[in-house]
């Protein structure tokens, strides 16, 4: 080739990948759906996918710039997705028309923990919802209950042995412990008693999974790939990790029940049982409950039952620091139910303290922990009250941080005020307006045992200490740019100090 042809072929190389990565970008335009500009290559997730910001917070951005539209148009990395700020059509999309939106389009590999209730789609997911929903039912949770509690009295245990030499605590750090042991009790029957063990596997199952990797943006830019080729999202060392796990245990019991009532015993009951048929439907195809499943299953619930409950929990216990006069009336109300059960925390006190269960859903509405909700269209719909039809496999967005801190349905957002969810009050707003775990029938399904452990934690912590800023305690907290969920940057700082 003549040396000066080679400029011409640099720069049409270059002008076939610019084009490559910004062919999509005129889709909302061509639709008159309002949006953000995007940027060659990153769509509107270029601070996301550099990890200069959470996903989460980059989402709530877009909603806030869009104050008038009912849906924004937005680009994950090249690939046209749409944002629901209207609260009517994401009612429409989650409850009404939720067969058409079942799916979340985050499936990958069915090998290597894929068919797990988060990550799997269709049919799978339909039975695995269908038959692992009963696990969570309130008499389940309050067998559990004993196990739950007798972790807590070993964490009490933990606190007061520290607190003997600095009453500053780093809080985020602390209560992973305890969450960490409770969901290792509850799902596994393994007992932490020493909670200063380094549990470096499940330390280093918490970096793999929690922290973001680059393929969740390749996906974003080639929808299905992963899936069509059959790699997970997930690394190899946590798939190996959790199928060991759960053989161990099943050998320990002989693949049988036993007598603990924890998550793995409710497993083997249903294995028992035979295949998951699909509750939707008889004539679709059922699911074998294998020890693939079983590990999949165990992995989504230890991800999904410690983490979040420890960020909760932390983000509670921050708040009542700042607001003495709200943590005055939840610790009276604690001391008031508790002393009227002989002095203990039990499964039906902890469901009489209203003012506790208002205190965490305002927690929950400032802090979501899951951002954003997606839901993929499995065919072409038009968008209720717009002219705007979306085309099959579009991915929707929902912001709940979006919705949770705007002035229409929380006035004063950035003020913690649990009066917000007293019952005449939550009568007022639109069912779709507190979304911190979902909402219709694919909402999260260990919301009531998330709520329950971390009830629990605060209601301890309480009868023992006043919770009190500390000289390292920051006014304003920054949101964790590494997580794929929301949590505190430097972690938080607070003070406990022993109640007279």
């Amino acid at each position: 080739m003549d040396v000066y042809y080679i400029p011409l072929v640099v720069i049409a190389l270059f002008y076939a990948v610019y084009y490559f990565f910004t062919r999509n970008f005129n889709y909302w335009k061509k639709r008159n759906v309002r949006g953000p500009e995007p940027v060659p290559f990153f769509g509107n997730m270029k601070e996301s996918a550099l990890r200069q910001k959470n996903v989460g917070i980059v989402i709530h951005e877009i909603y806030k710039n869009f104050p008038e539209e009912k849906v924004v148009g937005i680009y994950r990395m090249t690939t046209p997705s749409l944002l629901i700020r209207d609260l009517e059509i994401l009612k429409h999309i989650m409850i009404k028309d939720f067969d058409l939106f079942a799916d979340r389009g985050v499936e990958f590999s069915k090998q290597g923990l894929g068919q797990n209730l988060f990550h799997a789609d269709g049919d799978t997911w339909r039975a695995l919802r269908g038959r692992f929903t009963p696990i969570f039912t309130s008499g389940k949770l309050k067998h559990m209950f004993g196990i739950m509690h007798d972790r807590a009295d070993i964490f009490m245990d933990y606190v007061s042995q520290k607190a003997e030499k600095n009453i500053e605590f780093e809080i985020h750090s602390l209560i992973q412990k305890y969450t960490v042991s409770v969901i290792s009790a509850c799902a596994f029957g393994l007992d932490l008693q020493n909670l200063d063990t380094k549990l470096e596997d499940l330390e280093l199952i918490d970096k793999l999974v929690l922290e973001p990797n680059f393929g969740l943006e390749l996906d974003m830019m080639f929808p299905g790939l992963l899936k069509k080729i059959g790699i997970s999202v997930l690394p190899k060392p946590v798939g190996v990790f959790f199928n060991k796990l759960v053989q161990n245990i099943m050998s320990v019991r002989g693949g049988k029940p036993s007598n603990r009532n924890d998550f793995m015993d409710l497993i083997l009951q249903l294995r028992e049982m035979g295949n998951v048929k699909n509750p939707f439907g008889d004539m679709k195809p059922s699911l074998e409950i294998t020890d693939d499943v079983i590990a999949a299953q165990a992995f989504v619930f230890y991800v999904a039952g410690y983490e979040t409950s420890a960020t909760t929990a932390s983000y509670m216990l921050y708040q009542l620091a700042l607001n003495q006069d709200v943590q005055d009336k939840l610790i009276a109300e604690i001391d008031a139910v508790t002393e009227a059960n002989n002095g203990e925390i039990t499964y039906e006190s902890l469901k009489e303290m209203k003012y506790m269960h208002k205190v965490s859903d305002e927690t929950l509405r400032m802090y979501s922990i899951v951002e954003p909700l997606q839901r993929k269209c499995t065919v072409d719909y038009k968008i209720p009250g717009t002219d705007l039809t979306i085309e099959k496999d579009t991915i929707l967005l929902v912001s709940p941080r979006g919705i949770h801190y705007d002035e229409k349905y929380y006035p004063n957002p950035e003020v913690f005020d649990p009066n917000r969810f007293d019952p005449e009050e939550v009568g007022k707003r639109h069912p779709c307006a507190y979304l911190p775990f979902g909402i219709g029938q694919r909402n999260c399904i260990g919301m009531r045992f998330g709520k329950l452990q971390t009830a629990l934690c605060v209601a301890k912590l309480l009868r023992k200490y006043r919770i009190e800023p500390s000289k390292n305690t920051e006014l304003e907290l920054g949101v964790d740019k590494n997580r794929i969920i929301i949590g505190p940057a430097n972690g938080i700082r607070v003070n406990f100090v022993p109640r007279n």
